[in-house]
């Protein structure tokens, strides 16, 4: 299991749920509506009102974070962070890819 604390990440906003939603919606032209409890990353669960909109640009995921006792946050996270956490977990012996993992496609 993994927390957003092992993935290196930007803090784009600091605000309301709602106000890290419309940032989002307002900032990012591709974007994919989730619900609470989906997995963006390994061990990293979106909390939040559905839809949940999470954006994705280049090399990049964009979505709101909230944890609790700290608020929510708009986090841009690297594709690389990600692709290393499957490298490591490929070579446990685990055949997941990418895409699988990511749950955006």
């Amino acid at each position: 299991m993994s927390c957003i604390d092992n993935y290196s990440h930007e803090t784009l906003l600091k605000g309301s749920f709602k106000e890290c939603s419309d940032y989002i919606k307002q900032h990012y032209k591709n974007i994919r509506e989730f619900n609470p409890g989906d997995e963006i990353l390994e061990g990293v669960m979106l909390i939040g009102v559905p839809p949940i909109p999470v954006g994705y640009e280049e090399d990049f995921i964009i979505f709101p974070y909230t944890k609790p006792c700290y608020g929510t946050h708009v986090l841009k996270v690297p594709m690389n962070q990600y692709i290393d956490s499957h490298e490591k977990t490929k070579k446990e012996g685990e055949k997941k890819g990418i895409l699988s993992k990511l749950k955006f496609w």
